[in-house]
């Protein structure tokens, strides 16, 4: 690499066991990041029996921490209540920066503040796209935007994402990079003898929840099914609005037609995604939308709303795009129908060519190279005096620059009496995790097994 390794804290809400784009995004990055020769630990909060330290393939150690979730796994905003502990973990593993993730993560936007009363280098990486008319839009970005006044540098992962969170946070531009999502293309090869020549399978992977756009699936899916016989949904996933999806099959008598899932773990994504032909996403907003990509890599025509970053994903001959109304779904729909019908006249539409595509323009180790530059911009930069960062959360409004102020004041004093209570120098640092021991013992373990495949 040229520059010595960093030690890096990814802190968000949202990482496995749950489900989504933003836990993927901090797995594989982290793996990635882990084999350029840094350091990596993650801090998220306890899921069910999941608590206290784990590690996971690669030497990627993980903190999940006590917290009090209040919905769609996001934890309660406690401010300093959470500033011993991230102190603990920021001291003994070292830590040079400090990566939050999620504008909705409360962990996220606390970690950064919690790092900046320390003096450590931030980052920040938003997913998601907001408004700015209605009450929770307007309060979240008003909290981003004091995040964001003292943070060293943003990322996106796409440029539309971009043009939002700059709008949102009033940030200059060149402060925020694009760093996309990506897959493991290796993990999604097509499987043709996985579909059932019988049917047309639409395949829908999503959280069941307003934002995906449910309600406009529920809408689209009884009367694709009137109007084509042999098409049949697989839709994977759980949320609020999976009672909706039950009460329409009943309804319509759709049970042979419609399976529902319910939650799919990372491991079966795959399996399910090659049964089908169509892939379906209605969602209502959207960043960049990895499903799509997983989907495409699998050889699946993908159906999408045109909302937010989507349109940068993919190739327009591997999507149909579509308004957020329920006519124009069933409209793409049709359309996307009669080209799987027509696929083997279209050597443009092979899986194995789509799986090729993708696999050149999505990869993780891209991602963790770009990511690592952003790091090393932003690792020499000289740390601003205590002075400069109120000035700056004093610009956040004339109301909430001035509490914005208070709580950069308090946070910084209770940093001080936590070095008077906890002296850094006391607090023990975390071992190194012995990876040269622990790639020894996988290529050990590889040799063993494939020495007993080869007796069987």
């Amino acid at each position: 690499m040229g520059r010595r390794p960093l030690n890096i804290c990814m802190v968000s809400d949202f990482f496995y066991p749950n489900m989504g784009g933003v836990e993927s995004h901090l797995y594989n990055n982290s793996q990635c990041l882990i084999q350029r020769g840094h350091k990596v630990v993650i801090v998220t909060h306890a899921y069910g029996k999941r608590r206290g330290v784990r590690y996971l393939a690669g030497g990627l150690k993980v903190y999940y921490l006590p917290a009090f979730v209040v919905y769609s796994n996001a934890s309660l905003p406690t401010f300093f209540c959470t500033f011993p502990i991230f102190r603990q973990i920021f001291i003994r593993e070292q830590i040079d920066i400090v990566h939050g993730h999620q504008a909705f993560s409360a962990f996220c936007q606390e970690a950064i503040l919690h790092a900046r009363s320390m003096g450590l280098k931030t980052v920040f990486t938003d997913h998601s796209l907001l408004g700015f008319a209605d009450a929770s839009g307007i309060l979240l970005n008003k909290l981003l935007k004091f995040t964001l006044s003292d943070v060293h540098h943003a990322i996106c992962v796409s440029h539309t994402s971009k043009e939002n969170t700059v709008l949102r946070a009033a940030l200059d531009p060149q402060q925020v990079s694009v760093v996309p999502n990506a897959i493991i293309a290796e993990q999604f090869e097509p499987d043709p003898d996985a579909r059932d020549p019988q049917w047309i399978t639409i395949v829908v992977l999503s959280r069941l929840v307003y934002r995906k756009g449910i309600d406009l699936l529920v809408a689209a899916v009884p009367r694709i099914c009137q109007m084509y016989p042999r098409v049949r949904f697989v839709i994977g996933g759980d949320g609020p609005k999976r009672i909706d999806l039950e009460q329409m099959r009943e309804r319509y008598m759709l049970q042979d037609r419609v399976e529902l899932l319910g939650s799919v773990q990372a491991v079966d994504v795959r399996s399910v995604l090659v049964r089908g032909d169509i892939f379906l996403n209605t969602s209502l907003t959207e960043a960049f939308c990895i499903a799509i990509v997983e989907a495409a890599s699998c050889g699946l025509l993908v159906v999408s709303t045109k909302v937010g970053g989507v349109p940068e994903v993919l190739p327009r001959h591997m999507i149909t795009f579509a308004i957020p109304e329920e006519d124009e779904i069933v409209e793409a729909l049709r359309h996307a129908i009669g080209r799987v019908g027509d696929r083997p006249n279209h050597p443009e539409l092979s899986p194995k060519r789509f799986h090729a595509q993708v696999k050149k323009m999505y990869s993780w180790y891209d991602v963790a190279e770009r990511t690592e530059k952003v790091y090393y911009q932003i690792a020499d930069m000289p740390e601003l005096p205590l002075i400069e960062r109120f000035r700056r959360y004093y610009g956040c409004g004339l109301v909430a620059g001035k509490l914005f102020c208070l709580v950069a004041a308090v946070d910084f004093l209770i940093g001080v009496v936590l070095q008077w209570l906890w002296p850094r120098e006391n607090i023990e640092v975390a071992r190194p995790f012995p990876q040269e021991t622990y790639h020894a013992l996988v290529k050990e373990n590889r040799r063993t097994a494939n020495g007993e495949l080869g007796a069987l």
